[in-house]
């Protein structure tokens, strides 16, 4: 099976891969607003399935449209990529520009966000490999139980006057009733002795600056001439199990297949955010210092969007038809301060809104990972149940827009500050004071109480996240 027919199996699972309409509804589950930047991103993600339609080679030449998100921290930039890969299954890394450094000197190289996405890549196809053998795993790892509960006896079935050899009989059947036992759940306590693989550290190189690739290789190269060293520990059956299912499904996959299905996942698939990319941008035309630098950053980046061939541990990857997402709050500098060669790589531009009062109140609660139902399931836990009435979410988004507006605008993860403030008091108290079975209501007044001081105090920086 090729990449395509194994990715097109994965995205048509329910008959066709969502159109650009269930995309932004798939989307709207999770982000409130920000309607154009979903629109989108979702038209460059069904354009992937689309041409992966494409039988002719043609297929070749079509490439991913690079979107430019523009907006400040906290609107949702980041989670609508981060959903946006978790629709597709297509291995996702998320970089920050203002980490990477012009090539010659020290820091990180741009090339290191392609082997991370290769990195993805490969545990997602291992993952995916793994599920697929697990139920053979599971009858291995129940032999390898049995055999530490009761060895078995390795001796011919007949003896020389033709009958049964008694004692493997035996054996046989106190395995047999053991088995059972294990199946049934009454040994998960016992303790036995299992050996397991020893995972060997990475290897240093000592000597002059080596770059990441080469460490990458002399790294393999060296754990493959080492002998595979073996470790004995006296662990429960339940642990021996978690810890040898694991290692039994690894030895049922074929690493090669896996590689090699990984890398055609990346170069196909794969979604590279770039944040921050604002901080890269040369405000100063021709000038000198910092600006120079990121200058320089901007040109090393501009190849691997453009397309080029990047050398990771598990082979080469191409870059051509990676989409990459680049995001900024571009308060300081402007999208058209980047220098133009790698603006026109990012053709798509879209505006995120900033958030409003109602989008906070819609934030807390119609999201299915909506901070209430977080905390709703975290109380749950300590069987406490919580409950916010609506005029509690109201005075909460009240309360985050207007820190946003009098401190800093950090969206919607100002709404952690507030509801930290409102409920570590509970979160204190449970078990101790509040008991199982309890029933808390988080009404207006009760948010007003805890929060009117915070509002009140001048000195606001302890509340900034």
């Amino acid at each position: 099976m090729t990449f395509q027919d194994n990715q097109q199996a994965i995205l048509l699972e329910e008959g066709a891969f969502y159109t650009p309409r269930q995309i932004v509804e798939e989307l709207d589950k999770y982000i409130i607003g920000q309607h154009d930047a979903k629109r989108s991103m979702a038209i460059a993600l069904r354009n992937r399935w689309r041409r992966m339609q494409v039988k002719s080679d043609m297929q070749r030449e079509i490439v991913p449209n690079n979107i430019l998100l523009i907006g400040a921290t906290g609107v949702g930039k980041t989670e609508i990529a981060r959903r946006l890969a978790k629709i597709a299954q297509a291995p996702f890394v998320k970089v920050e520009a203002s980490k990477f450094t012009e090539v010659g000197y020290v820091g990180r190289d741009v090339e290191s966000m392609v082997r991370d996405l290769a990195e993805q890549a490969i545990k997602m196809v291992s993952r995916e490999k793994k599920e697929a053998v697990r139920a053979k795993a599971i009858v291995a790892v129940e032999e390898v139980i049995l055999d530490a509960l009761i060895p078995p006896i390795h001796a011919h079935s007949y003896q020389e006057d033709g009958t049964k050899n008694p004692d493997q009989e035996l054996n046989e059947r106190t395995r047999e009733r053991f088995r059972e036992k294990l199946r049934a759940g009454e040994l998960e306590h016992r303790k036995i002795d299992i050996e397991l693989e020893q995972r060997s550290a990475p290897t240093g190189v000592v000597g002059g600056a080596v770059d990441e690739v080469t460490m990458m290789n002399l790294q393999e190269m060296l754990s493959g001439m080492l002998p595979k060293r073996t470790k004995k520990r006296k662990v429960t059956i339940a642990e021996a199990r978690t810890m040898l299912i694991d290692e039994e499904m690894s030895k049922l996959i074929d690493m090669d297949e896996v590689k090699e299905e990984a890398v055609s996942r990346a170069e196909n698939s794969g979604i590279i955010f770039i944040d921050e990319i604002d901080k890269i941008a040369s405000s100063n035309k021709g000038g000198s210092g910092p600006d120079v630098s990121r200058e320089g950053v901007q040109r090393d980046l501009l190849p691997i969007v453009e397309g080029s061939a990047v050398t990771t541990k598990y082979g080469t990857i191409n870059t051509d038809h990676i989409l990459f997402v680049a995001a900024g709050a571009f308060h300081v500098a402007k999208p058209s301060d980047l220098i133009p060669e790698l603006q026109g790589r990012f053709p798509i531009r879209v505006e995120l809104n900033k958030l409003t009062k109602d989008d906070f109140y819609r934030i807390l609660k119609a999201p299915k990972n909506a901070l209430t139902k977080q905390y709703e399931a975290l109380l749950l836990a300590e069987n406490v149940h919580l409950s916010f009435n609506d005029d509690a979410l109201e005075a909460l988004a009240e309360m985050a827009f207007t820190l946003n507006q009098e401190v800093e605008n950090i969206g919607a993860r100002r709404l952690h500050t507030v509801m930290s403030h409102l409920l570590n008091e509970f979160l204190f108290d449970i078990p101790d004071k509040i008991g199982p079975n309890a029933h808390l209501v988080i009404t207006r007044e009760l948010v007003e109480e805890k929060l009117t001081p915070m509002l009140k105090n001048r000195d606001l920086s302890q509340y900034i996240l």
